[in-house]
């Protein structure tokens, strides 16, 4: 089924026998942790439930704040982030013509002071913790329930024509073609203008239904219903356009830009299709937001699909195991990232299986077995929180050990060139490590950042064992090993990595013994 994950890890142990940093074939049967594990964090900024933790704070205190949930993050395991930029019609960043966020300043519309572009910061912050940054933007809402201010210059103002309102919310009508050429744009906007590593949607399309209500996009439908005589179908094929379009200008512009979607867990129900998950009357993208997730990643149009199954394994109408059962075998070749519902642990009201503190672990092993891609966690408040103590779990024993983030071949399957000229010399506080930066590859990709092995003298090096990853070089090509020992002899090797996580051929092995001065080569 991972035929990717399958070749990549089958070139990973021919480049490493090339060089010698391999173990014998026996070892390979040997259960390590994952080599390779996608493990991502959302944070909300809608009503500051996340970031910032308030909407009157300054601009020096909002920067502390992200760089200590960063800081946190990353001690946790994380090796990305999910930031929602656009809350709500507005924007979390400078070069933009929606207004400024009022979870940001305070009001909508009104520059931080003093003026600094946030997205640009938190960026920059999450590169230099080795963290990809994907921008989150929530493509339908323009005025939010808990909107406490509106500026002038929102799209619901400006451009009446264009919105629904429903449950107290002002949404894209996403049938108007001017709409989603709006969205496009808005979309692109970031990915020209901002350094980040995907792009991101959530769940939000058509609006879950509220009784009483209903979506008032009759005129439109039979302005623009292109020959459709099932409203249903049309809508469908109104986010199907939305999305290809999106796709193809992003594959345009920044061809190795990750464009992923979090949809609801349940694509459709197997009563309802039989090619549905065995899920029994639960709301689904399909049929309730008319939001075909399954064939987005089927035809390509994104990178990844990371569904929120937010089901514990025991609630019976939608069991966890069944959802990820059914997207394992639906994910067409793209990644799967499990979106676990983190925020649901400790609440027992409508389901008591969240009250066991096994429930995320348990849920963890499984997505495990059935080799996804890793998993998405909603949200830093809740990690945050350490609910019956799961995300000291995660610190603590299934994220004890790095991990890469999984390569996309669709996009990019050249590594780049191995490192230079590995040396080494013995300081005060350890061991330092230090290289030249290899020449780009023939792609013209040059090393992003740099993974450290270290190896025992009668250890054989094997490239699956993240145990002996003791770092990695985000910037500059020099490394402290803090932790070596007088008196011990050490194997060291080292690869160079470049922005869509190929790994290239190690340079190595460098073998040395600490003495109390010196080091001796062996």
């Amino acid at each position: 089924m991972k035929n990717f994950t399958v070749i990549a890890l089958f070139l990973l142990l021919n480049t490493f026998l090339l060089t010698g940093c391999v173990a014998q074939s026996t070892e390979t049967d040997i259960i390590f942790p994952p080599k390779r594990e996608f493990r991502a964090v959302w944070i909300a900024t809608v009503d500051n439930i996340d970031w910032p933790s308030s909407k009157n704070l300054v601009p020096e205190v909002q920067r502390e704040e992200f760089s200590n949930l960063l800081d946190f993050h990353k001690n946790a395991g994380m090796n990305a982030v999910f930031v929602q930029v656009r809350a709500a019609g507005d924007a979390f960043y400078a070069k933009s013509n929606e207004p400024w966020s009022e979870w940001l300043t305070g009001k909508q519309g009104r520059q931080p002071q003093p003026f600094w572009d946030p997205l640009d910061f938190m960026i920059q912050e999450a590169h230099h913790r080795g963290l990809e940054f994907h921008a989150w933007l929530n493509l339908n809402r323009l005025v939010h329930k808990s909107s406490t201010s509106v500026s002038a210059e929102n799209i619901s103002i400006t451009h009446p024509e264009w919105i629904i309102s429903y449950d107290g919310y002002k949404l894209f009508d996403f049938g108007i073609p001017e709409v989603r050429n709006f969205i496009r744009d808005v979309t692109v906007n970031v990915a020209k203008n901002y350094d980040v590593d995907g792009i991101h949607f959530d769940d939000y399309f058509y609006p879950y239904a509220v009784q009483g209500q209903t979506i008032q996009d009759e005129a439109t439908f039979r302005k623009h219903g292109r020959g459709f005589t099932n409203k249903a179908e049309w809508r469908r094929n109104n986010i199907d356009l939305l999305v290809k379009q999106i796709h193809d200008t992003l594959t345009a512009i920044k061809p190795r830009l990750k464009f992923g979607i979090s949809p609801c867990g349940v694509w459709r129900n197997k009563g309802t299709d039989p090619e549905g998950s065995k899920t029994y009357g639960a709301l689904a993208s399909y049929d309730d937001l008319f939001a075909d997730s399954r064939k987005w990643i089927k035809e390509g149009w994104i990178d990844y699909i990371a569904p929120q199954v937010y089901f514990s394994s025991g609630f019976g109408r939608v069991p966890y195991k069944n959802l990820v059962d059914w997207w394992t075998e639906n994910c067409f070749g793209r990644h799967f990232y499990v979106g676990m519902g983190a925020y649901r642990v400790g609440y027992k009201e409508k389901d008591t299986n969240w009250a066991n503190p096994a429930e995320i672990p348990n849920q963890i092993r499984y997505f495990r077995e059935n080799e996804t891609d890793g998993a998405i966690f909603f949200s830093s408040r809740s990690l945050k929180n350490n609910s019956l103590g799961f995300a000291d779990s995660l610190r603590k024993d299934f994220f004890k050990y790095p991990a890469l983030v999984p390569t996309m071949p669709w996009k990019d399957n050249i590594p780049p060139l191995s490192p230079k000229s590995l040396k080494a010399t013995l300081l005060s506080n350890g061991l330092e490590l230090f290289w030249e930066k290899p020449d780009p590859a023939s792609d013209g990709d040059g090393a992003q950042y740099y993974v450290i092995y270290r190896f025992s003298e009668t250890e054989k090096a094997t490239a699956y064992d993240p145990r002996r990853i003791i770092g990695m070089c985000y910037e500059g090509e020099r490394f402290i090993d803090k932790s070596v020992r007088s008196g011990q002899r050490y194997v060291y090797y080292i690869t160079s990595v470049d922005r869509l996580h190929n790994e290239s051929r190690p340079i190595g092995p460098l073998r040395v013994e600490v003495q109390e001065q010196k080091l001796v080569r062996f």
